[in-house]
């Protein structure tokens, strides 16, 4: 069986990286779509901290304690208006889910503004004259998509251990 491949994207160190991808159809234009699944729960800030100081000379509490700072960090210079990009990761900003009104005279921002969010977007990599692939940063090429099953996502205990987007108990979008 051939299984799909990516080639989207940035490089990865002698890794195996296998993904999930499920058929979705879409009702309004008739047509399935593959769409990525995520499985098992979220990889947390301590398993992050440990894998960034296997491979650094950085002790796993000063990683934690670093990323445990980021998103302070990070919510402080956008405060400023101002947009933040990590190099290898990519670029954070605000922006602002609003309603509009016809009449100037009827702008409120207080009133308009429903919520503000962040938008993260990936470092882009390669060329970026006209007509040269441009990638990603986070998006790793050689990624084997394998068809997800429901034996792929059961935990030992024979539950569910899927997510969709927005589940895991946070908002993806702010």
């Amino acid at each position: 069986m051939d299984r799909p491949k990516s080639d989207i994207g940035g490089s990865t160190k002698n890794s195996i990286i296998m993904a999930f991808y499920k058929k979705q159809f879409h009702k309004e234009t008739g047509v399935y779509y593959p769409q990525a699944v995520t499985v098992g729960n979220p990889v947390e800030t301590k398993e992050v901290a440990e894998r960034l100081a296997q491979i650094s000379t950085v002790s796993k509490s000063d990683v934690a304690a670093v990323l445990g700072d980021l998103a302070g960090v990070l919510a402080d210079f956008m405060k400023q208006g101002k947009s933040v990009r990590l190099d290898g990761l990519g670029t954070f900003r605000l922006t602002l889910d609003t309603t509009g009104v016809k009449e100037e005279k009827d702008f409120d921002f207080n009133k308009q503004v429903k919520a503000v969010r962040v938008q993260f977007t990936p470092q882009r990599e390669g060329n970026t004259k006209r007509g040269e692939t441009i990638t990603r940063g986070l998006v790793s090429t050689g990624i084997e998509w394998l068809p997800f099953s429901a034996e792929a996502a059961t935990t030992d205990d024979g539950t569910d251990d899927t997510q969709q987007p927005g589940e895991g108990g946070e908002d993806p979008l702010g």
